[in-house]
């Protein structure tokens, strides 16, 4: 009499909760999604919106139920970079979907133009190119594609003034001299501007950067001796409607980078900003010396890309660029400038770029790219004035030629126009001491054949002649086989040759800080270098996990270098060829993998010895450039939790001693730099697929290279040299007030001043 109420509760309450279920099944909506990467299907790749998951067939195609209302669907596949949207679905709604995947900057995949002048998959090139994306260096956010380089394995930005904090890029522990930076593949970031061309790009309008390791003068030309960074800027037409990233940190440094696609009937637009201030100054060594240089800048960006009958290319940009920048010591003021009572390096910078792409209308491809730039530079480096201008105008046309169905050919003629003036001796008339302006045109001619001798082997023989109006003809021959031991396991063989023209100012930023005099010891002729390097790309694991390897070897030669030398005197720099050889030999790795989409990064290493073989009172004699390191390495590792929406970066770089370019005999700082280590770590929180909020903590060890030094500015108490006593000779004595014998220089540098600090920013992208 008890249990039968009981039972038919029970019976109640199972057929209710059956009912509700069914009811439930019925409004259910169901979402079918397509994936795809370009027009390809990308199959196996994970759908999941909420505990619902599927894995798309191979057609990248997938349906999945879900209860109506509003829903994050998750899209991810090894290799590609992992999409969140939301979607609302109604009742019974049947929604199809398509997205769109992007490759991940690690990917083996990707798109290259930089090794062949040619849009590749990066499988297929001959020439190893390395390719960043803006994904990679948002793992650490930077104010400026210079600093963003430091995560790069075997790419070093390096400091070379401690008070106005200018630098250079070192690629495989070359100097900033031997690589070439160009936009868009245009030469127009060199010589003057590779000081400050680097800074002040917006970032929002970047879309990958191609590195290049090891000579590229046989397509590029003097300078891309070292290796070539190319920084390549989003088309107008796949641009998103609008993106932004705004970012402060606890040393009040403030920046903020902004992007628009803007349509015009049938063409499109891109406009950029880039905005950055520091006015902040800060001691924390104690040496009343700016650790930062207090820094001022704009830059505006335009591009535009035409729609044209049967798709050719055509595009123009520009940009505009300002920067107002000082360092030294704290007490000083406008008023100071190019006075000798308070010590201050103030420099004013406009600078102004022009680049064009037009494929003729003509049945063959035929490509004409131009470019135009103009930099002023006015400046105060204590009481030294430093005052240039250059002005370059480049333009090239290929043929871009398919010879059957085994050969493509590419045939160029590019001719370089550099107009160089300062009021230093780098322009001057050694003779009349009368104003020389620099001007140099540089005409040359180049060929490239790529041939497939069959589904697995592709073999480039490449040939530049450039005729300079003093050092005549040079020729730069190279030659490149790749082989596919698999369809994605690659082995590429390279050698080739390198030029490169010198100027001064590029050569050593020390030269205008007064702390040393330049002294030109010859005629200088071109440099030449003949490099082998060997690359070697595979997957190691892959499916659901992946782990890729890329290993490389070089060995370059160099003959006729010109080494600034700092040795001799220490009140000078002395500049002639090389009576010698040089040498630059090494080994790098890459090691990137990716588990299940949560953890993922890249780990990277380099080995090298850079030397140089010169003959000293007859006995060969070998010597370690400065500011080289012997090994380093770099990673960033990634960890997701996609159900909070929060990402995990942690970053960092490690260097091996560098010799440092000590001021004299009697110079109390150590000769060589310690092992330092500069590690950061980021959090970011995704709102929606239009809004991210990221925060961290940079130099999380607080090193700085001041660390466990009696002084990193020379004679920072006396920086116009007022109580240094010379000999008759003109050498530095030692004195009660100058015990060491120095005068004041602040090139013993290697590593930035700033400590630990906090960072805050956001991020909001409208497709």
């Amino acid at each position: 009499m008890i249990a039968l109420p009981y039972m038919k509760r029970k019976l109640f309450g199972l057929l209710a909760g059956l009912c509700l279920c069914i009811a439930l099944y019925a409004q259910e909506a169901k979402l079918q999604v397509t994936v795809r990467y370009g027009q390809d299907a990308v199959g196996g790749a994970t759908i999941s919106v909420g505990k619902n998951k599927v894995v798309a067939d191979s057609l990248g195609k997938a349906a999945i139920l879900v209860v109506p209302g509003r829903h994050l669907l998750q899209v991810s596949a090894v290799g590609y970079t992992p999409v969140r949207q939301f979607y609302t679905l109604k009742e019974e709604e049947d929604r199809s979907v398509e997205i769109a995947l992007e490759q991940e900057s690690t990917t083996l995949n990707g798109v290259v133009v930089t090794g062949t002048m040619k849009a590749v998959s990066r499988l297929q090139s001959p020439i190893s190119v390395e390719v960043y994306q803006p994904k990679f260096f948002a793992k650490n956010p930077t104010p400026s594609v210079f600093e963003a380089m430091q995560q790069v394995n075997g790419v070093r930005p390096q400091i070379n003034c401690s008070v106005c904090n200018t630098g250079d890029i070192h690629i495989n522990g070359l100097e900033g001299p031997y690589t070439m930076v160009t936009i868009d593949g245009m030469p127009i970031v060199s010589s003057l501007a590779t000081v400050y061309g680097l800074f002040g790009l917006p970032t929002q309008l970047v879309d990958r950067v191609e590195v290049v390791k090891g000579p590229a003068s046989g397509l590029y030309g003097s300078e891309a001796v070292g290796g070539l960074i190319n920084i390549i800027t989003k088309s107008a037409d796949k641009a998103p409607r609008f993106s932004g990233q705004v970012m402060t940190t606890s040393w009040a440094e403030h920046n903020a980078d902004l992007g628009a696609k803007i349509n015009v009937g049938k063409h499109a637009a891109l406009v950029g900003l880039h905005y950055f201030r520091y006015n902040n100054p800060i001691d924390k060594n104690g040496d009343n010396f700016t650790d930062l240089t207090l820094q001022h800048r704009v830059s505006v960006f335009n591009k535009w890309s035409f729609k044209r009958k049967q798709a050719r290319a055509a595009s123009l940009a520009g940009r505009y660029f300002w920067e107002d920048r000082w360092g030294g010591e704290l007490q000083w003021n406008k008023s100071f400038r190019g006075g000798d009572s308070v010590y201050g390096e103030a420099i004013n910078t406009k600078r102004w770029e022009l680049i064009g792409n037009y494929q003729l209308p003509v049945a063959e491809k035929l490509n004409l790219a131009v470019s135009a730039t103009g930099h002023q530079q006015r400046s105060f480096y204590g009481a030294t004035p430093y005052n240039g201008d250059q002005r370059i105008l480049f333009g090239q046309l290929t043929w871009d030629k398919e010879m059957g169905t085994r050969h493509s050919l590419l045939l160029g003629a590019a001719t370089r126009y550099n107009f160089y003036d300062d009021n230093t001796t780098a322009t001057a008339d050694t003779a009349t001491k009368a104003n020389q302006p620099d001007k140099v045109v540089l005409p040359g001619l180049f060929v490239q054949d790529e041939w497939k001798w069959n589904t697995t082997q592709v073999l480039l023989m490449g040939l530049r002649y450039d005729h300079h109006p003093v050092h005549g003809s040079i020729w730069t021959p190279r030659i490149a086989w790749k082989w596919n031991s698999t369809p994605r396991s690659v082995l590429r063989l390279n050698a080739g040759t390198g030029f490169r023209v010198v100027n001064l100012f590029t050569e050593e930023h020390a030269a205008l800080t007064g702390a040393r005099a330049v002294e030109i010891r010859e005629a200088l002729r071109p440099e030449q270098s003949y490099n082998l390097n060997a690359n070697y790309t595979t997957p190691l694991v892959s499916g659901s996990q992946s782990l890729n390897l890329d290993v490389s070897v070089w060995y370059s030669y160099f003959h006729n270098q010109i080494i600034p030398d700092y040795d001799t005197d220490p009140n000078k720099i002395i500049y002639s060829n090389l009576d010698g050889y040089a040498v630059s030999k090494g080994f790098s790795a890459n090691l990137d993998f990716n588990i299940h989409q949560r953890l993922k990064g890249m780990v990277g290493a380099t080995l090298q010895d850079v030397r140089r073989v010169e003959a000293r009172n007859g006995v060969k004699e070998k010597i370690r450039p400065v500011l080289t390191e012997q090994w380093s390495a770099t990673w960033g590792i990634t960890y997701t939790v996609p159900a909070a929406g929060l990402t995990f970066d942690y970053t960092g770089n490690i260097y091996g001693p560098m010799r440092l370019p000590l001021a004299g005999p009697l110079d109390p700082r150590p000769a060589y730099s310690p092992v330092w280590s500069v590690q950061n770590l980021q959090v970011t929180k995704w709102f929606s697929e239009k809004w991210e909020l990221f925060g961290g903590v940079k130099n999380l060890l607080n090193w700085t290279p001041a660390k466990n030094l009696p002084f990193l500015i020379a004679r920072a108490n006396d920086p116009f040299d007022k109580q240094v006593k010379y000999d008759a000779s003109g050498a530095v004595q030692a004195t009660a007030a100058n015990p060491y014998a120095l005068t004041f220089d602040p090139t013993y540098v290697f590593a930035p001043n700033q400590g630990r600090r906090l960072f805050l920013g956001i991020r909001y992208q409208l497709k």
